[in-house]
């Protein structure tokens, strides 16, 4: 490798080193991606929340990380037990809605918190959501609790917020348990339900449905909304809680151990220097020990033996006459082949273009040319006119490219 080869590896090398530090050691950018995930501690998601959640329960927290049809096939139900579902959006195919209301049939209770929610369960329940995307959506809005004795729990939310409401529920088997209060499009002041429990079966089971569920973030949890969100909870019988933690807009997703090892900055940037330094090695490792090339000699040019031996014997015998006229005859045979030129006539325009394509300049090469031209025109040289010759041509041939 040359020195110039090694500069440019060096440098690249650095800059490497240094966008890998500049990387490492940038503040992070807030992320406000929707996750509501256990493990998240980003201002969306449900660190906070999941640690505290033993508070309102008398045995371990049970995880669901499956479909819930997978999941309620294989957990005990003989025991009462909440189901905790809370996302921006809620989707739950037949087999699912059909799961989780036989589940709440046997006395279970189903608590869900939601912006928007697609399940047959809920359709079975007589209850429609609206999401509004007028001036109610993302708008401040204050949201109370029904109950006189808990209105000192009631909070407004200014931002970080997403207003959705029951639009209609079945008035017999509903409880309303709060409300969310906010200007319309008209500026006035609307009020709708956002908080209901609906009771199923005969056993005692009940679906307890909410429609803010930024108010569980870590976010609102640390801005004065945890006695809200602790009231919401309070509603919830005190026994075990199965969190889900499947149904999650932040749900971790591995599909490839390439995608487990990106996904952590740790395990990123020790991938990236295990490679950066694997090519390293390869291109060093490989400079050092290929195989050594043999040095193979130059064939003999025997022909330029000969000339040198026929051009000695003209010369010994002053035949310089013979001599100059086979120098000018390879001289211009050199210029045909090197350079393309027509040597018939040696000319103004031939000079010129001699002198662009030889690189010589137009002085040089004119002074050659009209000392060929003058030789050519004579009959008989001297050795001086030879040894002249010789030396305007190697003059030329030396700065020719």
């Amino acid at each position: 490798m040359d020195k110039r080869s090694k500069i440019a590896l060096y440098i690249i090398g650095t800059v490497i080193v240094l966008m890998m530090i500049a990387e490492v050691t940038k503040p992070k950018a807030i992320n406000w991606r929707d996750s509501y995930s256990a493990v998240d501690k980003i201002p969306l998601g449900c660190y906070i929340l999941f640690n505290e959640l033993d508070t309102f329960s008398d045995d371990e927290i049970l995880t669901s990380d499956r479909t819930i049809y997978e999941y309620l096939k294989r957990v005990d139900t003989t025991t009462p037990k909440t189901l905790v579902f809370i996302n921006n959006r809620l989707s739950f195919d037949k087999e699912e809605s059909n799961a989780l209301l036989n589940f709440a049939e046997k006395g279970n209770t189903v608590f869900m918190s939601f912006n928007y929610i697609y399940s047959q369960a809920i359709d079975s329940l007589n209850i429609a959501i609206i999401r509004q995307y007028g001036n109610f959506y993302k708008k401040e809005s204050e949201h109370k609790f029904s109950s006189p004795s808990l209105q000192k729990n009631n909070k407004k939310f200014k931002d970080v917020i997403e207003n959705s409401r029951f639009s209609s529920i079945d008035t017999l088997k509903t409880t309303i348990l709060g409300t969310v209060t906010a200007k319309g499009d008209d500026d006035v002041e609307e009020t709708y339900p956002n908080f209901i429990k609906v009771d199923v079966g005969e056993k005692g089971g009940q679906f307890i449905l909410h429609t803010n569920p930024f108010a569980f973030t870590n976010y609102h949890l640390l801005n004065d909304k945890e006695d809200y969100t602790a009231t919401v909870l309070s509603y919830l019988p005190k026994q075990q809680i199965i969190w889900d933690n499947n149904y999650k807009s932040g749900r971790k997703v591995i599909t490839s151990p390439l995608r487990y090892i990106l996904q952590s900055t740790a395990l990123k940037w020790a991938f990236y220097i295990s490679m950066f330094s694997l090519i390293l090695f390869v291109i060093f490792r490989g400079k050092r020990t290929q195989r050594i090339i043999p040095v193979i000699n130059k064939l003999e040019n025997s022909t330029v033996d000969f000339t040198r031996t026929i051009g000695e014997l003209y010369y010994q015998h002053g035949d310089f006459t013979n001599i100059i006229k086979k120098k000018i005859e390879y001289f211009l045979e050199f210029v045909r082949r090197n350079y393309y030129l027509d040597t018939n006539q040696l000319n103004v325009h031939f000079i010129e273009k001699l002198s662009v394509k030889s690189t010589n300049t137009k002085e040089d090469t004119k002074v050659l040319i009209d000392y060929l031209v003058f030789l050519k025109s004579k009959t008989n040289h001297t050795e001086q006119e030879l040894i002249e010759l010789n030396k305007k041509i190697e003059h030329f041939t030396k700065h020719t490219r």
